[in-house]
């Protein structure tokens, strides 16, 4: 596995956000970089911001673009391309237990909502995005 590379311009914006963001970002952030951690075929993973917002991309350009960060509607989001399904595969996968803003991103209030077994679910997802159209 290889060792993700922890961007200074990522951690410098999660550091802006308040407390719980900041908290539920981190741990988001892990779980993207563990996930990963079992995908060689994505290459490895990239931290960027893209939006501002701090960003996943693969090197092998194998998945879809994450991104993490507040949401007008809650306190943080993981967020993936609106015109992928990502989203739409996530909510019909796990119908009714989490709150999802379209086709765009989960939102949680507090870290405690991270339900690490779902959610590896759409990271899993997104990450091979490209590699599912291949096949």
């Amino acid at each position: 596995m290889e060792t993700p590379v922890i961007s200074s311009d990522v951690d410098r914006v999660i550091s802006r956000y308040d407390p719980l963001t900041r908290s539920g970002v981190l741990a988001l952030r892990a779980l993207i970089f563990q996930t990963a951690g079992t995908l060689p075929q994505t290459g490895g993973l990239q931290e960027a911001l893209r939006w501002g917002q701090p960003a996943y991309l693969t090197k092998a350009r194998a998945g879809s673009t994450l991104r993490l960060g507040p949401h007008k509607d809650a306190r943080f989001a993981i967020f993936a391309h609106c015109q992928s399904t990502i989203i739409a595969s996530y909510a019909q996968a796990f119908p009714g237990w989490d709150r999802i803003d379209g086709n765009r991103a989960v939102l949680f209030d507090e870290p405690s909502q991270i339900e690490p077994e779902r959610l590896t679910h759409l990271i899993r997802h997104a990450l091979t995005y490209h590699l599912s159209d291949a096949a």
